[in-house]
């Protein structure tokens, strides 16, 4: 299922003396199984990007299809395209409403009709898929867990409604390294297993050069990089300017290439750093270089 962005704008309060302009003439086509990470200065326009896909807010111009479908269109049914598109927001753990975890969870596909033998098999799929024990946790107080484990509840809650497209905004937002890396790793088994396209918003340009196909960069309301994660992590002064910077092993090979190493600098990832130092000293033992 593609996601089709056309010249969209989107002016808050406009007409008012307090109008802001957040998304200026956005166009970018989003495929079927794509893992985007889409990066931006704090204020860049991503969030409000998100929120069009899905039809949480509507272009102030443009369009936006999804599966073809126009969301401008006043005939269009919103309830059907975010059972296929669900948006996880920052914090989503301050959403968490039900009296039991099960409830939280199953309130999606409850609200879309469904039997409640489908909405427990639901549940449970989607507890499972994000690492929480169903038998456990069903019916504790999403309240009284960890915020890593209220993370998942709330990331479970959109997964049961089985959408096509997964979008979430900043994931790990206030996580500890160890609740961080945990949530990371569910969202990437969950795309490779496969049938479902990822964007995620992220401030942290090591956690979308590892788990990424493509990276959008944001600035000023606009697209001003496009393409996959080295080619886009090449122009490195382009986002220094943006205060966004390259991954920390990116910014090690660098300086190393400076200092007169023959190294490569299209480095993204700690075993790709490894590799290249490995390859440049068995080149040095070998008085090739």
């Amino acid at each position: 299922m593609s996601i089709v962005v056309e010249r969209l704008s989107h002016i808050y309060l406009e007409g008012t003396p307090m109008a802001k302009v957040a998304l200026r003439d956005v166009s970018l086509t989003i495929e079927d199984g794509e893992f985007i990470g889409l990066i931006g200065h704090t204020g860049s326009g991503k969030s409000t990007l998100v929120q069009h896909l899905n039809g949480l807010l509507m272009p102030t111009s443009g369009k936006v299809y999804v599966d073809g479908v126009d969301l401008t269109d006043k005939n269009t049914s919103l309830k059907a395209i975010r059972q296929k598109v669900g948006l996880v927001f920052q914090y989503p753990e301050h959403q968490l409403f039900g009296e039991t975890v099960y409830e939280d969870v199953a309130f999606g596909p409850r609200n879309a009709g469904l039997g409640e033998a489908e909405v427990e098999a639901r549940v449970h799929e989607a507890l499972e898929i994000v690492g929480l024990e169903y038998s456990e946790l069903k019916d504790r107080s999403p309240f009284e867990l960890s915020g890593g484990q209220k993370r998942r509840v709330a990331i479970a809650g959109v997964l049961a409604m089985k959408p096509a497209v997964l979008i979430l905004d900043e994931p790990t937002a206030g996580l500890d390294p160890e609740g961080s890396a945990d949530i990371l790793s569910k969202i990437q088994a969950l795309h490779a297993a496969g049938g479902i396209t990822v964007i995620m918003v992220s401030h942290s340009m090591e956690d979308v050069a590892r788990m990424s196909t493509r990276l959008i960069v944001m600035e000023q309301g606009g697209v001003v990089l496009d393409g996959p994660p080295r080619e886009v992590f090449a122009h490195v002064e382009r986002l220094r300017e943006m205060s966004l910077g390259v991954p920390q092993v990116t910014e090690l090979m660098h300086e190393l290439k400076k200092r007169g190493l023959p190294v490569q600098t299209d480095i993204l990832t700690l075993d790709e750093a490894e590799a290249e130092l490995i390859r440049v000293l068995e080149l040095k033992r070998h008085g090739t270089v």
